[in-house]
Parts: C-alpha cells; sequence; structure tokens
C-alpha cells in the first residue's frame, strides 16, 4: 500500500529524515532516512526503464522524482556529437521530456553558468538558486546522466519555496546514473538491431539471379511487432541445363546472432549446390556439414529445383513448411513435400519429391511469419492458405503483392520472407539435363 503523500513542500524523503514525533532522535532518523531512500531507489529501479524507448525512459524519470522528490522535473539529452568527452554545447541539449507544476519549470537561474552545464561540464550534480515567476524563490538540482564513460544527457528537478537536502541530492544522482545506465542499454541494443537489419538486407537485396527462364519476384518483411530482426531467408542458383534451385530457409530464433548464422548457411548451401547434386541430397551433405559446428542455431529450409525444359519441380525439405502453387485460375494449392529434420541435428533423412510445373503455374515458397497468427493451429494456416483465389493473370510481382496483402503479411507477427516464380516461355531453351539421381 502507497504511503500518504508527503507534507507541502517536503518530499517523502525529508518526512523520513525529520523528527516526527520527538522519539526519533540521533542514530534513529538517520537509520529511517537511509529505509526511506532504500524504498525510493528499489522502486525507481522498477518503474524506471520500463521499455527499450528513450523518450519513455525519460518520462518515466520525471514523473517519479516529481511523485517522491521534488514539484517539477525536466529532462534533457545530449545529441550523439555531444556524448564524447568533450564538454557539449548548450545547443548539444534537447528536452525531450517535463513533469510536475508547469509555473516551476519556468524557473530562471540568475547565475549566468546553469546548472545543467555545470553538471555535465563536472559529472557530478549542482544545486543553485533560481527565481519563479513573480518572484518566488526556488531551488533546482541538476545530475548528469552518466554511465560508463558516457554522458547522455542532464536531470533538472526544481522545487518551489525550498531547498534539496544532501539526502535528496544523492538520490536524484543515484537516479539519473540509473537512467543512463538504461539509456545506453538501449543505445546497445538498437545498434545491435541495426547491424542485424543491414546484414540482412545486404543478404537479401541480391540473391543469386535465376536463369532468364524463370520469372521471379521475392519480398522480405521485417516484423513490426518484434523489436528483433529474425533469420529468415531466400536465395537462388543457377545450375547446369537451364535449372534453378529456389531456396527458403528460416535459422531459429532472433538477434545479430540468427543473422550471422543465416549468412553462413546460405555460404554452405551455395558451395553444396555448385555439386548439382538433387535437392535432398544438398540437405543431407548440408545438415551434415552444419552439425559439426556445435554454435551453429538449427534452421529449417526448404528446396525447389525448377527445370523449365521438362515442366518439373523438384522439392526436398528439413523442416519446413509446403511450398504452394497458384495454378492458371488463381487457385492456391500445397505441394506435399516429406518433412525431414531441421538442419543442424545431423540426423538426416530427406526424401525427394517431383511435380510438374507449367508457365500457367507460379511456385509460392515463405516462412511461417506470412501465415501464422497467434493461437491459430498450423493446419488452420495452412488451410488459409490453400482456400486463396488470386487475380487472373497476374505478374509474379503483382501475385506476390496480392498474396502479401491478402494474408496481412505487413502485419505479421514474425518476420516473413516470401518467394514467387513461374517459367517463362524463352525461345532458344536450354538442352534438357540428365535424369535425377
Amino acid at each position: 500500500m502507497r504511503s500518504a503523500p508527503p507534507a507541502a513542500g517536503r518530499s517523502a524523503l525529508e518526512v523520513a529524515l525529520s523528527n516526527r514525533d520527538g522519539a526519533e532522535t540521533g542514530q534513529d532518523a538517520e537509520h529511517a532516512g537511509v529505509l526511506a531512500r532504500l524504498h525510493t531507489v528499489e522502486e525507481a529501479a522498477e518503474q524506471i526503464g520500463t521499455t527499450l524507448d528513450e523518450q519513455t525512459t525519460c518520462a518515466e524519470l520525471a514523473r517519479f522524482l516529481c511523485r517522491y522528490l521534488c514539484d517539477a522535473a525536466a529532462v534533457d539529452l545530449l545529441t550523439e556529437q555531444g556524448t564524447g568527452a568533450r564538454p557539449p554545447s548548450p545547443e548539444a541539449l534537447t528536452r525531450v521530456a517535463t513533469a510536475g507544476l508547469v509555473k516551476v519549470l519556468e524557473a530562471q537561474f540568475p547565475d549566468e553558468d546553469a546548472p545543467s552545464a555545470r553538471a555535465l561540464d563536472e559529472e557530478r550534480p549542482v544545486t543553485a538558486a533560481a527565481v519563479l515567476p513573480g518572484g518566488r524563490a526556488a531551488e533546482g538540482v541538476a545530475a548528469p546522466l552518466l554511465a560508463y564513460g558516457r554522458r547522455y544527457g542532464v536531470l533538472l528537478a526544481l522545487r518551489a519555496g525550498g531547498s534539496f537536502s544532501a539526502q535528496e541530492t544523492a538520490t536524484a544522482h543515484h537516479l539519473a546514473r540509473l537512467t543512463a545506465t538504461r539509456l545506453a542499454h538501449a543505445r546497445c541494443h538498437a545498434a545491435v538491431q541495426r547491424t542485424a537489419m543491414d546484414l540482412q538486407r545486404a543478404l537479401l537485396a541480391e540473391p543469386g539471379r535465376p536463369h532468364p527462364n524463370l520469372e521471379l519476384a521475392t519480398r522480405y518483411l521485417p516484423s513490426g511487432s518484434s523489436a528483433l530482426v529474425g533469420g529468415d531467408w531466400f536465395e537462388t542458383v543457377r545450375l547446369h541445363y537451364g535449372r534453378t534451385l529456389l531456396v527458403m530457409g528460416d535459422v531459429m530464433g532472433h538477434g545479430l546472432d540468427a543473422a550471422v548464422d543465416m549468412n553462413a548457411y546460405r555460404s554452405h548451401l551455395r558451395y553444396v549446390a555448385s555439386t548439382d547434386l538433387p535437392p535432398h541430397r544438398v540437405l543431407r551433405q548440408l545438415d551434415a556439414a552444419v552439425a559439426e559446428e556445435e554454435s551453429r542455431r538449427p534452421a529449417t529450409c526448404l528446396l525447389a529445383r525448377v527445370d523449365p525444359a521438362r515442366g518439373i519441380a523438384a522439392f526436398a525439405s528439413a523442416g519446413h513448411l509446403p511450398p504452394a502453387v497458384i495454378g492458371p485460375d488463381g487457385a492456391a494449392g500445397l505441394v506435399d513435400v516429406p518433412v525431414g529434420p531441421p538442419l543442424g541435428t545431423g540426423v538426416g533423412g530427406y526424401e525427394l519429391v517431383s511435380r510438374a510445373l507449367t508457365p500457367e503455374e507460379t511456385l509460392l515458397m515463405f516462412t511461417d511469419g506470412l501465415i501464422e497468427r497467434r493461437g491459430e493451429d498450423i493446419d488452420a494456416s495452412l488451410s488459409r492458405l490453400a482456400r486463396m483465389r488470386l487475380s487472373v493473370g497476374a505478374g509474379v510481382e503483382q501475385m506476390l503483392d496480392e498474396v502479401l496483402l491478402r494474408l496481412d503479411g505487413l502485419h505479421a507477427e514474425d518476420d516473413v520472407a516470401v518467394l514467387a516464380a513461374r517459367i517463362r516461355h524463352h525461345p532458344g531453351t536450354e538442352a534438357a539435363g540428365p535424369a535425377e539421381s
């Protein structure tokens, strides 16, 4: 149960430190003050930095201070240029959060050096007298947001008609440092996220080019609800005799590690696929190679080798969802592909299945983010895809956009990678290759 608010003009810490009933003196009052400060710090650890958003964290700090310590509070953040070793200029500060009484926030400091600038320069809390509109006296305490040797900004707490005790100044300083560590972690997380996204975009932006006898369209959509990038990926590999190997994969997990493992899988696959083995044997070799690397995360993978000259597509799956084929009438149907274990287990056991594929049909390969919905069975999700009826006569780009629109891919709960391929009528088609082995 929350304690009653402090008396007017006095903080919770002041009340705890005071000798309210005359019985507490000396050591008892000091002990009560330490307990009050510890209680405040404990609550701050739970209530400041509840998200990875900087402005939200700063707003939580300002509101917390106004509940426990002051009449008004403001938080100013430095630009990236102002976080280094040099003293920042006032222009480098941007106010991102305020709380409390607006009139108190209008306080002016008579001294030439504002306490915020001094606190940043000296890297310690600074108290200074201030004047409110109308001439009433006030006091402010500025504390630098300092963590891991870097300055992130400054906290300013203001009190009308009173001053801050040494205990209260120390508490404000502690809360400023706590907030700075939260900001440091948020920026570190954002930097890792940007690196992972940049890596994944670089890997997905330029998949290998298929033979001219195959039309191809691809999309990658990062999840809007997740703070971490996933390990979804796709690839195309040119093979002999005008054939193209299409690849769709999903490394388990999220973040930079998943993106790095995705790159490793892609590199392994390119090497193995260059030997022109059938898809199930490509998966077998890829699984054996990755299983030797204990740090590598498991991954699902679907391979489709398209042979336009014969009008045949051969499939093999390592724990991945089945592909779909969209017919000339716009109806979608799932391809029944035997599902082997995910890559990286070393178990093997992948099977090959083939089916005819005509230039009027479109092959659709995707990761689970396209169809999965929270609380829905995967079979129901696949059935929703199979029930689709798409526009007749659309190109692969338009068809892919329609699939994403119909399945609400833009608002998926997980990353989405999707690929659409269609055999193109092409004069001078290369001779058909050898039979499957």
